[in-house]
């Protein structure tokens, strides 16, 4: 699929049909996640895929569910991790020039930037994929049960969840913001030169 395409037809699905998403299309997903930007190379991204059963341990360890019940059949859930100490680490090495391991230093923290960008080449390899996918949060309240359930060590912060799987909505999902909210034209959002 042509690289427009993908990013046009990009969109949140939120029913999937019960068909398995393929082995081979999962591992094209990670290893196209692992890809995107890192502020000094510092890579603090990291990711638990689950299928079969472990997608109903997620479910189940959650208190709130941000989505519809159809949601949950999704073959494949990834959770993405932002690991702050990573970047703090790696710019406190000689090659940056900091000395110690301030966040005061950071204007915006790198380490959500950057695996907010992972999330996005996994959304967009979905699609490459022939797949539909839906980024949703999860509580901070659930923070703690997902790392005990899951074995995940505490310095990793889940940034959401990504539901992957074959597309059962023909079009953009009741209830859906698309559905309801015009896209901004350009002249709105983006401006060359000046504001």
């Amino acid at each position: 699929m042509e690289f427009q395409e993908v990013v046009r037809r990009r969109r949140m699905v939120r029913k999937f049909t019960s068909e398995p998403v393929s082995e081979d299309s999962v591992r094209r997903i990670m290893r196209n996640a692992v890809r995107g930007p890192s502020a000094g190379f510092s890579q603090g991204q990291a990711f638990l895929v689950l299928q079969g059963d472990d997608v109903r341990r997620f479910a189940d360890t959650l208190r709130s569910w941000t989505l519809d019940e159809s949601a949950k059949a999704a073959p494949v859930i990834v959770i993405p991790f932002s690991v702050k100490d990573a970047y703090l680490d790696r710019y406190a090495e000689p090659d940056k020039g900091w000395t110690d391991r301030s966040e005061d230093r950071w204007p915006v923290p790198f380490w959500y930037i950057d695996t907010g960008m992972a999330v996005l080449l996994i959304l967009q390899t979905a699609v490459d994929e022939g797949l539909g996918a839906v980024y949703f949060g999860i509580g901070a309240e659930d923070f703690d049960n997902l790392r005990a359930e899951f074995g995940v060590p505490a310095t990793h912060e889940p940034i959401g969840a990504i539901a992957i799987g074959h597309d059962a909505d023909t079009k953009i999902s009741a209830g859906a913001s698309p559905a309801a909210r015009r896209r901004k034209p350009e002249s709105e959002t983006v401006h060359f030169g000046q504001w």
